[in-house]
């Protein structure tokens, strides 16, 4: 999915919620909606079935019982950039979760190998053991 489909995609479908920000601001802080929520429709996403699917596994702490992301934004004293940031991080959240992870590199030795350096260790204490005086 490219990114503008994507921001079309949010601000069609995205319903944007506003409340009253915590934190720094004084009065503002009790006077202005800053704080921005954005709750997006998971199913309505423009992708293939299994698509939606791996999303919702990725992200299923942020997706509610409705099946939407939630986004919160309240970093700053505008809601206009509050919003920006939201929709910014919304971006990042489902390229993110859309983007195929690494493959684990086995990290654990074969059996063979681990022969090998038993071997090993026996035929180093087995010349040791050799180079002892004999016993009485």
């Amino acid at each position: 999915m490219r990114v503008e489909e994507l921001n079309e995609w949010i601000e069609r479908e995205g319903r944007w919620e506003f409340s009253r920000s915590g934190g720094p601001g004084g009065q503002n802080v009790n006077k202005v909606s800053t704080r921005t929520t954005l709750r997006l429709p998971i199913e309505r996403l423009p992708l293939p079935e299994h698509q939606r699917q791996t999303v919702r596994e990725r992200l299923a702490n942020r997706v509610t019982n409705d099946g939407e992301l939630v986004i919160h934004a309240s970093q700053t004293r505008s809601q206009h950039a509050n919003r920006r940031l939201a929709h910014n991080r919304a971006v990042t959240l489902l390229l993110s979760a859309l983007t195929p992870g690494r493959r684990r590199i086995a990290t654990r030795p074969t059996r063979t190998a681990v022969e090998r350096r038993i071997q090993q260790k026996r035929r180093r204490a087995q010349r040791k053991q050799d180079r002892r005086p004999p016993e009485p």
